[in-house]
């Protein structure tokens, strides 16, 4: 591919082939399939026929627009319009063959979006606003009526994994789960099922001090059988909970790591579950009646969302540090197919364990130029969340460094999940302190090994990656050489004035249940603003002006603090939020980080073309 009479290089190829996310569809018409793809430059919803083959783009959203779902009878299609790049907006419809936008569900206030599920004659929206968090329901097609209200977080049941929801409303539309932060916080949420026509509580799960999540309803109407995922034993564990009765059977699994439950069978006689240890998935079958486990047959890598089609076929998201995302079937076919290049492949990501400095086992991948022993400039990649992890899995930014000539070390740091709930919530209350020590620890261990030299370590990472990065530069400035802050957390205490609600919710959970100005001692240790006196290196910044998870003025006050004694620093603002839906945007984004980077470590390609 050539743009210019130039070469594109490998590293934009991979950035600009086309990807997609699962497709979606209604039970009541799983022909009429929507879905999201970067296909024309800018994220956009799609509509697909699977009957007639037809295709077509729904959507023209300037900022772009990542998650859609048709409504239940598969006339029209439904996405949340964001305007500004933060996030917040309001749900709009479109019928399926084309023709006016409309807003959707009147009645419901402008705010951040907590889901939207349908069910036959019902339809029911979770929204945040500053006055809080309120579902509203659409009794056959009329206004929205408010049915719960709270301070504290209220989500519907499974929002986190978009789409058409399967955990919020039941198959006939009596009940309908929320999530809450009332009994808890926002990382240890309870459920609690209520008639949706009246508000109503009909049943409550809570495990003190532990999460648990809604995942999908049984399938069959007149089924109150509710899969939800939680967390009694230490790793998240699948469990039924039936409202007909009040019991809960959690399931008895003998296997590694996390077990998250995807779908039901279309029966409701089995459910499809995602086996998750140390970074990489598989797939199961778990026969509800018999207990038996079978395996899905996947490749290595991870599973993002998976789904049992009316035929009893799976279709799931697939992808792998080396290799882009794919839509596949339980036989390895594929199901979508975009129009575009496909990505060059990549480098392998290499499963890597190391001790912390206190003793305990900590795990990541690694990726490398080549096969040679180093050692190589390396970037310790810090992820995002907290409450997320590294996975084997395509980050087309992870393979720029590494054509550039980066040996990357990517780290689930204690308050990562994946690994059980104690070593998630190690955090809560401790924030910015043993992110340190298990990322430090990483680099040192890569330095033994040959693979990292200490005189040209990078580190970076964007959101609580760029809050990790920004601390790491200002206590420890003798281990960098230069520093790539995306979207980041400079100033704690600033920032939580200008979060979303949820965000909000987010943080006062990771303090312990307080604001940042209720913890000042931990403020004065833990805020990356108070040691921006001391950092050395120098930083860039790829900020977002309408970003509502990191602020956009907190960020900027810290670049003020530097600047004040002129320390070199690059800022790069970007006109919308929390990170861009636009390709083009993307690639001037890592253009600038590589060329940053080749600036300030000498032998490291930049980025051409």
């Amino acid at each position: 591919m050539s743009r210019g009479g130039d070469t594109m290089p490998a590293w934009e190829r991979r950035f600009r082939a086309p990807v997609s996310f699962l497709p979606e569809w209604s039970p009541h018409a799983p022909e009429r399939i929507v879905y999201a793809s970067n296909e024309p430059g800018i994220w956009q919803v799609h509509a697909w026929d699977s009957a007639t083959g037809a295709r077509r783009r729904v959507t023209e959203n300037p900022v772009g627009v990542i998650d859609g779902m048709p409504t239940l009878d598969g006339e029209g299609i439904l996405w949340f319009e964001d305007e500004t790049g933060d996030e917040s907006g309001g749900w709009r419809v479109q019928r399926f063959l084309g023709g006016e936008t409309r807003p959707f569900l009147q009645g419901v206030p402008h705010g951040w979006s907590e889901g939207l599920t349908q069910a036959p004659g019902i339809v029911a929206a979770g929204i945040s606003d500053r006055d809080g968090f309120a579902v509203y329901v659409s009794l056959e097609g009329g206004p929205a009526k408010e049915v719960n209200r709270s301070a504290e977080s209220v989500r519907i049941g499974s929002v986190d994994g978009g789409g058409f929801l399967l955990g919020g409303l039941s198959a006939d539309g009596s009940l309908l789960c929320l999530e809450h932060a009332e009994h808890g916080d926002l990382i240890h949420p309870a459920l609690r099922v209520i008639d949706p026509r009246t508000g109503a509580a009909v049943g409550e799960q809570v495990d003190e001090g532990m999460s648990l999540a809604a995942k999908c309803w049984s399938p069959v109407p007149g089924d109150q059988r509710l899969a939800v995922d939680h967390e009694r034993g230490g790793d998240e564990r699948p469990a039924i909970w039936d409202l007909s009765t009040g019991e809960r059977h959690d399931l008895r699994l003998d296997l590694e790591g996390m077990v998250w439950v995807q779908d039901w069978w279309p029966d409701g006689s089995a459910l499809l579950l995602v086996n998750l240890f140390e970074g990489r998935c598989r797939l199961l079958r778990y026969d509800v009646d018999s207990g038996e486990l079978h395996i899905v047959s996947t490749e290595p890598g991870f599973v993002w969302k998976a789904r049992v089609r009316p035929d009893g076929r799976v279709w799931f998201l697939h992808e792998q540090g080396h290799r882009q995302r794919r839509i596949v079937d339980d036989e390895g076919g594929q199901v979508l197919s975009l129009d575009g290049e496909r990505a060059p492949a990549g480098r392998p990501y290499q499963s890597w364990h190391f001790t912390n400095p206190q003793g305990q086992r900590v795990h990541g991948f690694f990726v490398t130029p080549d096969d040679s022993d180093g050692p190589f400039p390396v970037i310790m990649l810090v992820h995002g969340g907290p409450t997320w992890l590294d996975l084997d899995r395509w980050q087309p930014e992870v393979q720029a460094c590494v054509d550039a000539g980066f040996a990357v070390g990517m780290v689930n740091y204690r308050g990562s999940i994946g690994y059980g709930r104690a070593w998630r919530d190690v955090l809560i209350g401790d924030i910015g302190g043993p992110e340190l020590e298990d990322v430090n620890a990483g680099l040192q261990d890569l330095v033994d090994r040959g693979i990292g030299d200490p005189k040209r370590a990078v580190i970076a990472g964007y959101s609580w990656g760029g809050y990790v990065t920004l601390l790491e530069l200002g206590k420890h400035p003798e281990l960098w050489v230069c520093g790539v802050a995306g979207v980041p957390v400079g100033d704690y205490e600033a920032g939580y004035e200008d979060l979303s609600p949820l965000l909000q919710a987010y943080d006062r959970a990771l303090l312990g249940g307080a604001e940042p100005k209720d913890v000042p001692e931990l403020m004065r240790d833990r805020n990356a603003i108070n040691f921006a006196d001391s950092v050395r290196a120098p930083v860039l910044f790829i900020i977002g002006k309408n970003d509502s998870r990191c602020p956009y003025r907190q960020a900027m006050l810290y670049v003020e603090k530097l600047e004040e004694r002129g320390h070199p620093n690059q800022v790069y603002v970007f006109p919308t939020g929390h990170g861009s839906f636009d390709v083009d945007e993307r690639v001037r984004q890592i253009r600038t980080i590589l060329d940053f980077l080749a600036r300030h470590l000498p032998g490291v390609a930049a980025a051409g073309g």
